[in-house]
């Protein structure tokens, strides 16, 4: 006699038995991750999606994301998992176009836990006006309390008008983000300690596809484009300095950090520039286009706090100096590790 197994919508909490590719696993999709994600090219359900294209270059990448806890003030690992694939594609000047959606689900997760991150997939996926088309689904022992792991990989393409990449970068481009940093790392920092601060921070995690667009088709000359995640600001930075052999300098004073942050920082610790963070881009562009690249940038929900922040020298050795607001100057370099694990 089979025994009789209880539907997942009577279930609050994720079994072994749901990644196993019978019944069960067939409701998981259907109850919880298709009833969200729902789409003409995902619904047939095949190993992999047909997508029409066209000739020209395609953008390709993929990425992990492992962040504790799994919901956090102003985001959640779905929205990290959506907005950075998004991200990674649309630094390298390309128009996101699908993503694919792999979840390895730990016993024992709550299914509503489960329900509030795959709805938060897909509102991240319409803000960036991209969908999920592909995925995969495995359930794991229960092993380090994580509760879930996801991988996200994204197509787009590249139009043949855009070029950015390291390689443009010259002395005399001015170096610019789009908004104040470390909020998404000290955010995670502050839920994991338990520490409350007077006014809230939240995470920055958002795609930012909208606002490279228009900072690229806005007339701008944009040479390199990054997103500043593990590593944060002086990551990125010393990235241009080192494979560039040229020196940045950058001014304290105008490098945007909330004043919560700032203070949470001193706090824990931390550098504001080598705190991770999840919706801010670093940008060159070439010196007479920087007050058109910062009036493109604010005219965005994204942008509206962008700031010049400093510019590339041809000092040697190559370095990246920091002007303090006390008028002293100090050399920034990238993380000799992860300062904060589990955060993207």
């Amino acid at each position: 006699m089979n025994p009789v197994k209880a539907p997942l919508d009577t279930v609050d909490r994720i079994m072994l038995a749901h990644g196993g590719g019978g019944e069960l696993t067939g409701q998981l999709i259907q109850q919880h991750l298709l009833s969200q994600l729902n789409n003409e090219r995902l619904a047939p359900l095949t190993d992999g999606a047909v997508l029409p294209w066209r000739a020209g270059e395609l953008v390709f990448t993929t990425d992990s994301y492992v962040v504790t806890p799994l919901e956090f003030p102003g985001g959640d690992i779905g929205r990290i998992a959506v907005a950075g694939t998004v991200n990674d594609l649309s630094v390298m000047g390309a128009t996101p176009v699908a993503l694919s959606l792999g979840l390895i689900i730990e016993e024992g997760l709550p299914v509503d836990v489960l329900d509030r991150i795959v709805a938060s997939i897909a509102a991240t996926a319409r803000e960036a006006n991209v969908e999920i088309v592909t995925g995969d689904t495995k359930v794991i022992e229960r092993r380090s309390g994580d509760g879930l792991f996801v991988n996200t990989a994204g197509v787009g393409c590249l139009p043949p008008t855009v070029h950015v990449g390291l390689e443009h970068v010259e002395p005399c481009d001015v170096v610019l983000v789009n908004g104040c940093i470390a909020d998404h790392g000290l955010t995670i920092m502050s839920v994991r300690h338990g520490i409350e601060f007077d006014s809230d921070l939240r995470s920055d995690a958002a795609p930012l596809n909208g606002l490279i667009e228009q900072l690229l088709t806005g007339g701008v000359r944009v040479k390199f484009i990054r997103d500043a995640t593990r590593g944060g600001l002086a990551g990125v930075l010393a990235d241009i300095s080192e494979h560039r052999q040229l020196s940045i300098e950058i001014i304290e004073a105008q490098i945007p950090v909330s004043p919560t942050a700032r203070h949470a920082a001193e706090m824990l610790g931390l550098d504001p520039l080598t705190v991770a963070n999840e919706g801010k881009i670093v940008c060159v562009v070439a010196q007479d286009h920087a007050t058109s690249a910062l009036e493109a940038m604010r005219r965005h929900p994204l942008g509206r706090k962008a700031a010049v922040i400093g510019r590339v020298t041809d000092t040697q050795p190559p370095l990246v100096e920091l002007n303090t607001r006390a008028g002293g100057r100090r050399i920034v370099q990238r993380p000799y590790g992860e300062e904060l694990p589990r955060i993207c």
